[in-house]
């Protein structure tokens, strides 16, 4: 068949992956000069299976009004004069029940060790340089009662498939010595050694590169404006751009926040909107000072993953619309945890800062297979695990273009209609 994938983020380069590998005529259409320039470019950086439980949940709540009321809280709402931001807060809230929370999680769990697998397959046979490591990841928890809910977890994440530990304070640091500045406000954390890391920008080049000059049937369109989807009669005919209008068989739309804008002229209502989250990379400045294994600080709602001399950082989530500017004050809270954390890890004088959009859906899960329309498959809404879904959500793609029956099964997964 002939393809066009919509977008060349990691959702889209590893939808063109696994469509290529099927034998079909592949184009990716982007409107950037490159692959992977937006929500793709700077994550981060953790390949984080086992964590995919929703950002709703029941313990959510009541930390709302003070994270709300605070400037350098972990999640952040500006309300917009935009009846799809309160539509989606509403969702979100009716979501933040346990039964809802436990039913995603497992459906969620099932999808990401996929992708896992797959990931895996991919590194071996491939050899791709995107610094990647299966470093482990470490929770850390800064308050008792916090990891004691954690522990209380256990169980039930391992009948899920996880292999986890609970660790005292002293157990943390020996497991990561790098710690041993932040010790003192360590109760405990949580070690689950089959977590991942790497640079997403780099695997999607990566991918990009493979795709190109191994005689796979897939060509970018890069610099490549999408304005509309064609429909006539129920089918999609085609998709209008600055480069003329494009026909295929199939259509791939996997252009996270862009996504519903081009659904809505069809009459479809993705529930999907932006979560601007920002990431700092910082060059290493002594090895020792700085993580090997992925960080999680629970309190803060932060992440370090280590990228070879690098170290990212990343946290944030503004419910604030489309803007992607970058908050001066949400760069400067973020610095101010990690010289915190990890002091001597650099210099902080050559920090990069960066902001993205992620495509969340109010339940966590991503919009995934078919559409009203035949023509059209979604590959969309993933919110911050993107990377850590990409080759799953890819490779169920690929087999639904098939006509073969997905891995994973895909209730709670595809549009509601």
């Amino acid at each position: 068949m002939k393809i066009l994938v919509l977008g060349a983020g990691v959702a889209g380069l590893a939808s063109a992956w696994y469509l290529a590998r099927d034998g079909h005529d592949v184009t990716v259409v982007e409107r950037h000069s490159g692959v992977a320039l937006e929500t793709s470019y700077a994550n981060g950086g953790q390949l984080s299976y086992s964590y995919v439980a929703p950002l709703a949940g029941p313990g959510v709540l009541p930390k709302l009004p003070p994270w709300l009321l605070r400037r350098d809280s972990p999640l952040r709402f500006e309300p917009k004069l935009d009846w799809r931001q309160w539509r989606w807060c509403l969702e979100f809230v009716a979501a933040c029940t346990q039964a809802q929370s436990d039913l995603t999680t497992r459906r969620m769990l099932a999808l990401s060790f996929y992708s896992r697998g797959l990931m895996r397959e991919t590194v071996d046979a491939e050899r791709i340089d995107f610094r990647y490591a299966r470093n482990g990841k470490l929770i850390i928890h800064a308050e008792q009662s916090s990891f004691d809910a954690a522990r209380r977890l256990l169980d039930y994440q391992r009948s899920l498939g996880c292999e986890q530990e609970a660790l005292d304070a002293d157990q943390c640091v020996a497991l990561e010595p790098a710690l041993a500045q932040m010790r003192s406000r360590i109760v405990g954390g949580i070690h689950t050694p089959g977590e991942d890391a790497g640079d997403c920008y780099r695997f999607c080049t990566a991918l990009e590169g493979r795709l190109r000059d191994e005689g796979r049937p897939v060509s970018f369109l890069l610099g490549t404006e999408i304005t509309r989807l064609l429909h006539w009669r129920g089918r999609i005919i085609g998709i209008e751009t600055s480069a003329g209008v494009l026909e295929a068989d199939r259509y791939i739309l996997a252009l996270g926040t862009q996504s519903p804008a081009l659904a809505r002229p069809l009459g479809l209502e993705l529930p999907v909107y932006p979560l601007k989250g920002y990431s700092l990379s910082l060059p290493v400045a002594d090895d020792a000072a700085a993580p090997r294994i992925s960080i999680t600080d629970f309190k803060r709602k932060v992440v370090y993953a280590r990228l070879g001399e690098e170290l990212r950082v990343a946290g944030m989530a503004d419910l604030a619309g489309f803007d992607t500017r970058i908050d001066p004050g949400r760069i400067a809270t973020l610095l101010d945890q990690v010289r915190d954390s990890f002091p001597k890890a650099s210099d902080f004088s050559r920090i990069k800062p960066w902001c993205g959009l992620r495509p969340a859906t109010p339940w966590s899960t991503p919009l995934l297979g078919a559409t009203p329309y035949r023509e059209l498959l979604l590959n969309t809404g993933h919110g911050a695990l993107g990377f850590t879904l990409a080759m799953g959500c890819g490779r169920i793609i690929a087999d639904l273009v098939a006509g073969r029956e997905p891995a994973v099964p895909l209730e709670g997964f595809m549009l509601r209609r």
